[in-house]
């Protein structure tokens, strides 16, 4: 049976109109860079990227590179390279240490990042790495906020000038670990939100990301059991006056290398309207990433559909018999491989036996949760 009015809303929202304006904003005295047409940014969304390119030393992709955003958790960056900064010449990583670093860097362990805030002199750590990496726009969290590390103010161009640093410039142990962490990025973060959105979601490997994200309309993360801790870095407090730096609009990022030899560095930050749903900033910025000219990447084949419903589980095989790998963010867009008959699933009034595989899940969601006009998708190929 046809079941379509009842994802009729989410396909408005998911599918129709992505390109948008390309031009995001920017602070007062900062010029606003055009997007070049390919560049697509969602309506509504503010954007800084900045995509270099390493083999020919020159930017493909510059706009708003040097608008400043809060870092949510791409300055984990900064405090692993602060940690292993005086550590020669052998820069040994003690077992101790590792236990709360990888973690940080692979799953964005905001405990880790707490600890090593308050231990480590806070707002110090962003001074003595702005000054160690020369970075323009680089600046600690403004005042009343110096305990809240994710409001550090970073940018596009920032960004790819610490990649650039550890790939080119850093100590042969400091660049292993750090990229060789950020390559086992794991889909699930530490809160349990699904990090593998932007460039882990437009590319195929190899790639190395550390992802952020920040806002109070954000659900709570769907993988696994959920923990109900406030983390600095994630949940602070509104704030109380207006800062150089937007810290109230819900915030997504992704940074980091991709392509063979970290061919490209990637760094897209973006800001989305108040009450936007994650499942809905995780699109917007896959669609952004994926519009993007990045030398060196490589496209997953496949099909991009929205979803809707929320707690929407993958599962292992075409059937609810097993248990669910994970969830999916409520209402996101998901690239399908192929698709199955399958066990029959019923969602009143709705019934549909054929299942979408998703490739970069390695699961599978039942097609009623799929947004298409019928129930087998018209354009996807039989598994």
């Amino acid at each position: 049976m046809r079941r379509r009015l009842l994802a009729a809303a989410a396909a408005l929202l998911l599918i129709g109109g992505a390109a948008g304006s390309a031009a995001a904003d920017a602070p007062a005295g900062q010029p606003v860079q055009r997007a070049a047409a390919s560049v697509a940014v969602p309506a509504g969304v503010s954007a800084g990227i900045a995509v270099f390119d390493r083999q020919t030393g020159t930017f493909t992709e510059q706009l708003n590179s040097s608008t400043r955003f809060r870092s949510a958790s791409v300055v984990k960056l900064l405090l692993a390279l602060d940690y292993l900064w005086n550590r020669g010449p052998d820069y040994s990583v003690p077992a101790a240490d590792r236990a709360w670093l990888e973690p940080m860097l692979r799953s964005s362990s905001d405990t880790a990042a707490n600890n090593y805030w308050s231990d480590n002199g806070g707002t110090a750590i962003i001074t003595r790495m702005v000054s160690r990496l020369g970075l323009k726009d680089t600046a600690p969290p403004p005042t009343g906020y110096e305990g809240y590390w994710g409001y550090t103010a970073l940018s596009a161009r920032d960004t790819v000038t610490i990649y650039r640093y550890l790939l080119d410039s850093a100590p042969g142990p400091v660049r292993d670990f750090v990229m060789g962490n950020l390559r086992q990025s794991t889909r699930c973060a530490s809160d349990k939100f699904d990090q593998h959105f932007g460039i882990a979601g437009a590319f195929e490997k190899p790639w190395a990301v550390k992802q952020g994200w920040a806002g109070t309309s954000y659900e709570k993360g769907t993988c696994g059991t959920v923990s109900t801790a406030t983390a600095t870095g994630t949940a602070s407090p509104a704030p109380a006056a207006a800062t150089a730096v937007d810290l109230t609009r819900p915030a997504l990022h992704s940074t980091g290398t991709v392509g063979a030899g970290d061919r490209s560095i990637v760094a897209v930050f973006t800001l989305h309207p108040v009450g936007t749903s994650y499942g809905k900033a995780y699109t917007d910025i896959g669609r952004l990433t994926r519009s993007l000219n990045v030398p060196g990447a490589a496209r997953p084949a496949g099909w991009w559909y929205g979803t809707w419903s929320d707690h929407v589980n993958v599962r292992p095989n075409p059937s609810t018999g097993n248990s669910p790998i994970t969830r999916l963010p409520a209402g996101v867009e998901v690239l399908v491989g192929c698709q199955a008959r399958g066990e029959e699933v019923t969602v009143p009034p709705y019934t549909n036996e054929w299942w979408a595989y998703l490739p970069q899940y390695n699961g599978w969601i039942s097609n009623i949760y799929i947004n298409s006009p019928d129930n087998k998708m018209p354009d996807v190929k039989d598994c």
